[in-house]
């Protein structure tokens, strides 16, 4: 039998980080999530983000604001009942976290109830994060909701 040196250490050492390192790779599933951009023009968009901000303070200063809600017919979004929708217009962005593929975005009328429907079809079991934002009389407004569709 041969003596142990501290050479046969080194190479021990460097064999077991390699396998750990390989195991991590592996073993582990987070490594192979599908991990994308929320937005191709990144750049672009955030250098318009102050514009949002703005939005998004409009929006939260309204007496009454937009709600949504979930059923088996899909998602609903109610605008206040004496909000006037002439000069209006609604978009909305459904972006899945997990899954650029499965993004709705779409511009919308309201019904003679203020509301509409993103409907059940379309979408799919997971996370979602909605940004509604509309135009009223030149003044933009922005909300954005976290949504778990199930």
């Amino acid at each position: 039998m041969k003596n142990f040196s501290w050479g046969h250490g080194v190479v021990i050492a460097l064999l077991a980080f390699i396998i750990f390192i390989l195991s991590m790779m592996f073993l582990f599933p987070n490594g192979q999530k599908n991990s994308e951009m929320v937005t191709d023009n990144y750049y672009e968009e955030e250098l318009k983000y102050q514009d949002v901000i703005d939005a998004k303070k409009k929006a939260d200063d309204l007496q009454e604001k937009p709600v949504y809600s979930q059923d088996t017919k899909g998602i609903k979004i109610t605008f206040p009942k004496e909000y006037n929708n002439s000069n209006t217009t609604v978009k909305f962005v459904l972006n899945r976290t997990d899954d650029q593929n499965l993004d709705i975005k779409k511009s919308v009328q309201l019904d003679a109830g203020q509301s509409f429907t993103i409907p059940a079809q379309v979408l799919k079991m997971g996370n979602y994060t909605l940004r509604l934002s509309w135009t009223k009389d030149k003044t933009d407004y922005r909300m954005d909701y976290d949504v778990i569709w199930k």
